[in-house]
């Protein structure tokens, strides 16, 4: 009994020794998972903040989004980018978030940093910077009057192929502790993928210009059109790279006339600018060898694109103004695009409804209408493309009725300023082009 007593006392000090053991184990277990699963949010935090980033289209979302995106990441108060100059010794644009009004009001009369201090310091050796102390560090130079008391500060740089674009910062964790690496891992993974990000919106905007440049260089410069007054405008899609069909044109005619056409092809590419380019053309050419009425005249083009183009289908309006005794009248016929808006000298407003016919490239087999109406003085008329009146969400009614309350609204102002309001205020949802020709008759 006594040696069994022995060596059972000897096997028990182990038993608290080994609970305690897998006591620690389990503790180093779970805080490895809780580190993997932080580690894990983070990466899926930082993988959704690239898909955001990437999806903006143009550069300042972009820039705005990178800052906003890296303070969500590490859990800061402040945030800000600064663009360099092309000298890449100073900044030439700081966008700043996190700034409650009421310090945005304090530092309204103050110019925003051109690259001094810790800043600086970040522009001449732009690797990660970590600060537990802004006012200690040695390159501080102080805040301006109004300016919060900033502590600490992440600082990475975000390069474009290869040269810095730019500094991202950020400041003050809402925790109050000081960042950490793990902070300045996942801004420098963030940083890399903001910089293809701008990268692509700066190519994405060079297409666009080219693409708007050559839109604008195929519309033709308007004639000197006296007696009458006249103004077009030609605005885009907002989407980028998008090609449109819009196009518009005016003539004066050998018969004292003046034709005023505008029309849309179909589609959003090369090939629909080209065929619009082609199809305005052949309209010149006819309007200017027949001596017939628009019908007629739409009814040669159709004929003529069916028979040696691949024109899309194309929508159109060709008018002719024509003097009727003391004042002039508006003949015109419509393939199967929206009504022109007749505008009053005393702002009323009612769109010349008529048979609008089939769109050109559909079949030459049918008829074309024609319609006549009177046009007193000072009476304008807005010809205009559906771009300018489509929205998704609401229908092609309402849009109608929008346009013709801002063309009331804006019937006083001088003609070019008039088509631009239209179209600064046009109740579409900008996914497509628009066009919009206005003329108007002297009082």
């Amino acid at each position: 009994m006594a040696v069994g007593d022995e060596g059972k006392g000897a096997r028990q000090p182990r038993r608290p020794d080994l609970l305690a053991r897998l006591d620690a184990e389990l503790g180093r277990i779970d805080r490895e998972l809780h580190s993997l699963a932080v580690a894990k949010s983070r990466i899926q935090s930082l993988l959704d903040a690239v898909v955001a980033i990437t999806r903006e289209v143009e550069l300042p979302a972009v820039l705005h989004r990178i800052v906003t995106t890296a303070m969500d990441l590490v859990g800061a108060r402040y945030g800000a980018l600064g663009v360099l100059d092309e000298s890449g010794e100073h900044l030439r644009q700081f966008i700043v978030a996190g700034m409650p009004a009421q310090e945005r009001a304090a530092l309204a009369e103050v110019a925003f940093p051109r690259g001094l201090g810790v800043l600086g310091h970040l522009i001449r050796h732009p690797e990660p910077l970590r600060v537990d102390d802004i006012p200690s560090h040695p390159a501080s130079a102080g805040f301006p009057p109004g300016h919060p008391r900033l502590h600490t500060l992440l600082g990475v740089a975000i390069s474009v192929r290869d040269e810095i674009y730019g500094d991202l910062y950020l400041s003050e964790r809402h925790d109050g502790r000081p960042f950490d690496a793990h902070d300045e891992d996942i801004v420098v993974a963030l940083a890399s993928a903001a910089g293809i990000a701008i990268e692509n919106v700066r190519l994405l905007e060079q297409v666009r210009a080219g693409s708007e440049q050559f839109q604008r260089r195929l519309l033709p410069t308007l004639p000197d059109m006296r007696p009458f007054d006249a103004a077009a405008i030609y605005r885009p899609a907002a989407e980028p790279h998008h090609l449109g069909g819009d196009w518009y044109d005016a003539i004066p005619l050998p018969d004292g006339a003046v034709a005023v056409v505008i029309g849309d092809v179909v589609g959003h590419d090369l090939h629909a600018a080209a065929a619009m380019a082609s199809t305005r053309n052949m309209l010149r050419a006819l309007l200017f060898t027949l001596r017939t009425p628009p019908s007629a005249v739409l009814a040669q083009l159709d004929r003529t694109l069916q028979a040696i183009t691949d024109t899309p289908v194309t929508t159109t309006v060709l008018a002719r103004i024509e003097p009727e005794r003391a004042a002039w009248r508006l003949h015109w016929s419509s393939a199967g695009h929206v009504p022109p808006l007749l505008v009053t000298p005393d702002r009323g407003a009612r769109y010349l409804a008529g048979e609008p016919g089939l769109p050109l490239n559909v079949t030459s087999e049918q008829p074309r209408p024609d319609h006549i109406h009177p046009l007193p003085r000072g009476t304008t008329v807005v010809f205009f493309t559906d771009g300018l009146i489509e929205h998704p969400a609401r229908p092609i009614d309402e849009g109608l009725d929008e346009l013709a309350a801002l063309a009331t609204a804006y019937a006083s102002l001088p003609l070019k300023d008039f088509v631009r309001a239209l179209a600064d205020h046009h109740p579409s949802d900008g996914h497509d082009d628009m066009a919009i020709l206005a003329l108007r008759t002297p009082r």
